[in-house]
């Protein structure tokens, strides 16, 4: 025993790989190049100049106040014992397990590592959301909507999904958030647009985009830190981070030239908000299906959800008359619902868990999408309820006729006079 010892302590140092771990730390800071700064422009480009800069603060303050939550109490809540169906425990409160002791990772990661990329999930989550409601909700509300929403949705789901909770049970396939990410936010962006109104003058010609070029180079660090999103989620620079890369490429690809297609042919042009818009539908759609689909696969789901999330935001929103600002339920809420379905219609043979045909499996991936869909909407409707009990949920009237930028921050974006 006194020999054997050391070496079995060697064995699970050298678990931690620097190749892994390398890999984990640059995947981390790309999907936080998704908010900072890819989401904020993104969306900053397609409001109207007067309200850009609370675009810009509401995405820069969800990574502060999101990495609080997680740190102090969300990871504990979200990880917690796989023996609890919907929701973790306090154990790991403040991360009080963490120490520099290297034995101390989640597969060849630090624990520390993993933790934090997990953090920048939490941080995109909640900051899709400001696109449903975008140009007329209150600063202060937003905050307590969010923090709400992220302790009583994001987190449960986010078990369930990944932390040995109800969907782990039933063998759902979620590599990297169709439902805890894009069906959990897209649904609260439903919920809230509804819950807080339409902006005045919708649908009219004056709500168009300030900056598409802000929104095209959005959309491209969006694509770009997409890798970090999706090949991170393998946790490992191995062959299933490769095919994620790959799957996650194809299905964008083929995203963008659908909706490049459509427009031109049903509008005579295409415009470039549509191809980034199509990117984006693409990108959500892979995300739940990119560590076990095929290129195939990839593809069609690409194709799919493009024509799907085309049509929701250019017929379907228009007929019900609800103002989604920036099309956060036609895009992730449905590219989400499409890709995490159709996980189970493109999933490789060796993909499938023990026991499971691709029948079983779709609706297994089905189950999965109802619960978080139900939950996602009723924590959504209980958080603006408050939010617009304690402080009310909209600016007022002159408020928002002035811009947010003003009225909200007291800045501009733009200077013009002179």
């Amino acid at each position: 025993m006194a020999t054997s010892l050391p070496a079995a302590a060697q064995d699970e140092v050298s678990a931690i790989d620097s190749g892994d771990t390398a890999w984990m730390l640059t995947a981390t800071v790309l999907v936080l190049l998704m908010t900072l700064p890819g989401l904020s422009l993104f969306y900053g480009g397609l409001v109207r100049a007067k309200n850009v800069l609370s675009i810009l603060v509401q995405c820069f303050v969800m990574a502060a106040l999101m990495s609080i939550i997680w740190i102090t109490f969300g990871a504990s809540f979200a990880t917690g014992p796989d023996t609890n169906l919907f929701i973790g425990d306090a154990s790991k409160v403040m991360l009080k397990h963490l120490t520099p002791d290297p034995n101390l990772a989640n597969g060849t990661i630090p624990e520390s590592v993993w933790l934090t990329f997990q953090m920048t999930f939490i941080i995109i989550t909640p900051a899709l959301m400001v696109g449903a409601f975008a140009e007329r909700m209150k600063f202060s509300a937003m905050l307590i909507f969010t923090t709400l929403w992220t302790i009583f949705s994001y987190l449960p789901i986010w078990h369930m999904a990944w932390g040995g909770g109800l969907f782990h049970h039933w063998n759902v396939l979620d590599f990297a958030g169709g439902t805890v990410v894009h069906i959990n936010a897209g649904i609260a962006g439903l919920v809230a647009c509804i819950m807080v109104g339409k902006r005045r003058g919708f649908p009219g010609p004056l709500l168009t985009p300030h900056s598409v070029p802000f929104t095209v180079i959005g959309a491209s660090l969006l694509w770009v830190g997409w890798f970090g999103f999706n090949a991170g989620s393998a946790v490992a620079a191995d062959g299933a981070a490769g095919m994620a890369m790959l799957t996650t490429q194809s299905a964008t690809a083929a995203a963008v030239l659908v909706w490049m297609a459509l427009e031109w042919f049903v509008q005579g042009k295409p415009t470039a908000v549509g191809v980034a818009t199509g990117a984006v539908a693409g990108l959500v759609a892979i995300t739940p299906a990119a560590g076990s689909t095929t290129v195939a696969g990839a593809l069609a789901l690409g194709a799919i959800s493009s024509l799907i999330c085309y049509f929701t935001a250019t017929k379907l929103k228009p007929a019900l008359r609800y103002d989604d600002s920036l099309d956060v339920f036609g895009v992730h809420g449905v590219g989400g619902i499409v890709g995490a379905v159709l996980t189970g219609v493109f999933i490789r043979p060796d993909a499938l868990a023990e026991g499971m045909t691709i029948a079983t499996q779709t609706w297994a991936q089905t189950k999965s999408v109802i619960v978080t869909i139900v939950w996602s909407g009723v924590v959504s409707v209980l958080a603006l309820a408050i939010a617009k009990f304690t402080v009310g949920l909209r600016v007022s009237e002159d408020h928002e006729q002035s811009g947010l930028d003003r009225t909200a921050h007291g800045e501009e974006a733009y200077n013009t006079e002179g």
